[in-house]
């Protein structure tokens, strides 16, 4: 039987309740274009918890899948994770780490000189930042809808980075207010396509609870491209400014630009496309790959371009109400961690010089890496994903108050090495939180984490202006509108977590609920349920 795509008369049905069989069969028979209507073996009894599940949700195991003993299974699945990590994770954290550092590497340049050079008011410095993430939120749906039509990611995120790092290294070019605006604006827009694509690209590797851990270790990049930056920014500053007759932060853009695109280059010969289209996977493998997923929600995740619209993923995503409530949350989260794009400036209040000021920025991150990787894993560990967001929202609530209250220098930098940790192992799962919750089709997902991270990311416009050079050394205004906004995003998590709990009891009841992975009729017991 060959594997029918699913059309849109099938989702329809689906959104209304109508009981449809599973839109496909991955089995090899069918790969083969074979009948497949032999029974599981050993009486019907599948070999491993994942299979009983699956069958209770009416889907059948690939012939391949369903010869493996229990042991046998865990051990090709072990293999093909680790053979998943290897390839995929390394190169996305690069890249990550080039693209964060090349979006906030102006704050860098501004302790360089830029700010001077350019001859900026403080206004047009804050507006040079923010003007980013006009581009920034732009772009977003829109690259990760064609992401998902065109289903090649190890073609398209390489060459978006490529532009952006020639982009990047073009700032360096700047000699006026105008021209740095434009620059910032064209390398938002196309920096856009990089971590939603990513967020929706490890959605399409990896099962519910593998994905919190998979996106710490993406986001890790940000972390590390915090400390990595004081870093390289203190020697560039140090033992660069004037050579060949350019200054430091012209150097700094040159360098990290010329890096990006090295490596962007590197990164496609490396990074895979979807599981039923990598190369380097076995059949057997590829087999395994998209079981997995199919497995874990009850329902095929990407089959191939023809299935996946943009209409149809956008309007999915706009007309769930949870959309809205995981947009407050993300939202409030990053607006509460807006002031790592100012961390140099704010860690430079303290009152040492230029360089020393640069390398305290690296402490707080390397702990951030530390409690990112802790908090995103025993998330997945537990399959519980409330206290794993809202937890580290209490603590950077705390770190807030503590900046906005005190002038010693010993209780602001322990608020500031507070803050970057909690906000962001808060965000790591929630993140996560969203693939979980809006798990199929996969062009409602793709679209659902675009439009939230887009949204989340225009904080950042308005929070440039809570950091004029007037505002030091505390930046109390700044410091209050973070702990406001950490206080919103725990009462949206509390929110989520209610209305998916009510969800998970009617999904226990048998009843129909619109967004979740239902059961068909004659599949027995629904094994599907949301991440709280």
């Amino acid at each position: 039987m060959a594997i029918e795509p699913t059309t849109n008369r099938d989702i329809a049905a689906a959104e209304k309740g109508e009981g449809l069989a599973p839109t496909t069969k991955h089995n090899e028979s069918a790969t083969r274009g074979e009948s497949s209507d032999e029974k599981p073996a050993q009486g019907g009894l599948p070999d491993s918890d994942g299979d009983v599940a699956s069958v209770q949700r009416g889907l059948e195991p690939p012939d391949f899948i369903k010869g493996l003993s229990a042991e046998q299974r865990e051990h090709l699945e072990r293999k093909l994770k680790r053979k998943i990590d290897t390839r995929l994770l390394p190169a996305i954290i690069v890249m990550y780490i080039l693209n964060y550092i090349d979006r906030n590497n102006i704050a860098a340049a501004k302790l360089a000189g830029l700010e001077k050079d350019l001859n900026l008011s403080s206004v047009e410095y804050s507006t040079a930042v923010s003007i980013l993430f006009v581009g920034y939120l732009l772009m977003q749906i829109p690259s990760n809808l064609l992401l998902n039509k065109l289903g090649k990611p190890a073609l398209y995120l390489p060459t978006c980075m490529i532009l952006w790092g020639i982009i990047s290294a073009v700032t360096a070019a700047c000699t006026n207010s105008a021209g740095l605006l434009a620059n910032r604006f064209f390398l938002g827009f196309v920096e856009a396509a990089y971590f939603p694509g990513c967020l929706y690209y490890l959605s399409c590797w990896y099962t519910r609870k593998e994905l919190g851990f998979r996106t710490a270790v993406l986001y890790s990049g940000a972390l590390i491209s915090g400390a990595f930056s004081g870093l390289l920014s203190a020697g560039v500053t140090y033992g660069m400014d004037g050579t060949r007759g350019i200054s430091a932060w012209q150097w700094l853009f040159i360098i990290e630009g010329v890096i990006t695109v090295g490596v962007a280059i590197g990164a496609y010969f490396v990074l895979p496309n979807f599981p039923r289209t990598t190369t380097w996977l076995t059949e057997e493998e590829r087999i395994l790959a998209v079981w997995r997923l199919e497995e874990d929600v009850g329902q095929d995740d990407w089959v191939n371009s023809a299935q996946q619209t943009f209409w149809q993923g956008a309007r999915l995503a706009f007309t769930d109400p949870k959309t809205y409530v995981l947009t407050v949350l993300v939202f409030c989260i990053s607006a509460s961690g807006t002031v790592t794009n100012f961390f140099p400036a704010v860690v430079s209040t303290l009152g040492y010089d230029r360089v020393p000021s640069l390398l305290l920025t690296a402490p707080p991150y390397v702990l951030a890496v530390i409690v990112t990787y802790a908090n995103a894993s025993h998330a997945d560990k537990t399959g519980e994903r409330y206290w794993h967001v809202a937890g580290p929202m209490f603590v950077a609530i705390v770190a807030y108050i503590i900046a906005a209250t005190t002038s010693h220098i010993a209780p602001r930098y322990l608020a500031m090495m507070l803050m970057v940790p909690s906000v962001y192992s808060g965000f790591v799962v929630a993140l996560a939180w969203i693939s979980n919750t809006m798990p199929r089709p996969p062009a409602k997902r793709a679209a659902a984490l675009a439009l939230i991270n887009a949204v989340a990311n225009t904080s950042s416009i308005y929070a440039s202006y809570l950091y004029p050079n007037s505002a030091a050394p505390q930046y109390t205004l700044a410091m209050i509108v973070n702990c406001v906004t950490a206080v919103i995003a725990v009462v949206a998590a509390t929110v989520l977590r209610v209305i998916l709990v009510r969800l998970n009891k009617k999904l226990e009841r048998g009843v129909f609920v619109e967004g979740a992975i239902n059961s068909v009729p004659g599949g027995g017991i629904n094994a599907f349920r949301f991440k709280i």
